[in-house]
């Protein structure tokens, strides 16, 4: 059983995400309104929710590429769902059907905010936290959206910026102890051997397979809970 009482827990550690969602989902809206239209762009947020995927789609149609390369790049962001989704698995309903659908729940600072710090995750806080953040980047890209023109240059508002030290202060927080660490450490390894020479996406994708040090410790877990 999911407490309530966590879910509202979740929610209220999600609420200081908010503003950073939403000025994300500005950007995305400005970027994307000139490129897919006025429509597109809040659906794509409304059924993806994933801003690094959406980002890296809208730079490939930007560039000229077709819908078949923007789907291949958003698929190359989102391969970092996978480590994750072993780690927050055995914490999610035990029948397949059900937990796919509370895995779409599954974002990065939520992943973060549900850990318990021992190798365990609280699956209401992840659902609680999810919400605002859903709401926010939504509401943001149509605003972006209908803002488009007023906000036509992103990086004179310091909306460029915002990914980049969202991502730094989830980093923060989770590099604690020694895998977390040692994933860190060889995850940047990675990518910063790749990216002089590899397309875009592929040393980000690379990357995360520096969490699967964490695998080992998510088997014994799941041993744990069966």
């Amino acid at each position: 059983m999911i407490q309530a009482s966590n879910i509202r827990d979740g929610v209220r550690a999600g609420l200081p995400l908010i503003l950073p969602t939403f000025a994300g989902g500005i950007a995305f809206g400005v970027l994307a309104q000139p490129i897919m239209g006025s429509v597109a762009p809040v659906v794509m947020s409304l059924v993806v929710f994933s801003g690094a995927a959406q980002f890296a789609a809208v730079t490939v149609l930007a560039a000229g590429g077709g819908a078949l390369a923007a789907i291949a790049a958003g698929m190359l962001m989102n391969a970092r769902w996978l480590p994750m989704g072993f780690a927050m698995g055995p914490f999610l309903s035990r029948r397949p059907l059900f937990r796919a659908a509370q895995s779409q729940a599954l974002v990065d600072a939520s992943f973060a905010l549900s850990s318990r710090g021992d190798g365990t995750y609280d699956r209401g806080i992840l659902f609680g936290a999810t919400l605002p953040q859903f709401f926010a980047w939504s509401t943001g890209t149509l605003a972006g959206v209908l803002l488009g023109d007023a906000l036509a240059d992103p990086s004179s508002f310091g909306l460029d910026a915002i990914f980049p030290a969202f991502f730094l202060v989830l980093l923060f927080g989770e590099a604690r102890g020694r895998e977390p660490l040692t994933a860190v450490l060889l995850g940047t390894g990675i990518a910063l051997a790749l990216m002089p020479f590899a397309p875009p996406g592929i040393p980000v994708l690379a990357a995360s397979t520096a969490a699967l040090i964490g695998l080992r410790g998510a088997k014994t877990r799941t041993e744990v809970t069966a």
